[in-house]
């Protein structure tokens, strides 16, 4: 299967481009959670017509988005409860996509897309089958 692209819905203008990622073994709501958070997170900083893009990794995959980026030096940071760099947020996305991560037993890391927007990769994922 090759790249699929579709809007993330609601009045976003916001479109999610998405390579095949295997199965995972996971809890599907949560998983869904995280997924949510990190799309939410992309408009968020991205503005309403973020261009997210989901794709797999050799353990895992990634989320990135063509927004404004993570600032040098938060990488670790902004996974913290209550982190925010934008006025009116309550900086509890990305501190529930690592709570989520780390319930499944993998990692997540937020690096920097090629775009220079927000990367964020989750790995160390057994894929089924």
């Amino acid at each position: 299967m090759g790249t699929s692209s579709r809007s993330l819905g609601g009045k976003s203008g916001a479109t999610l481009t998405y390579d095949p990622v295997p199965s995972v073994s996971s809890d599907s709501d949560r998983l869904r959670e995280l997924f949510e958070n990190l799309f939410q997170n992309a408009m968020d900083h991205g503005g309403d017509d973020a261009a997210v893009r989901v794709g797999p990794l050799d353990t895992g995959f990634f989320i990135e988005d063509d927004g404004p980026g993570i600032a040098d030096g938060c990488e670790e940071e902004v996974f913290d409860h209550g982190f925010t760099t934008r006025d009116g947020g309550h900086g509890y996305g990305l501190s529930v996509v690592r709570t989520i991560v780390n319930a499944h037993g993998w990692d997540v890391v937020a690096t920097e897309a090629e775009s220079g927007g927000a990367r964020f990769e989750i790995t160390g994922i057994d894929f089924l089958g």
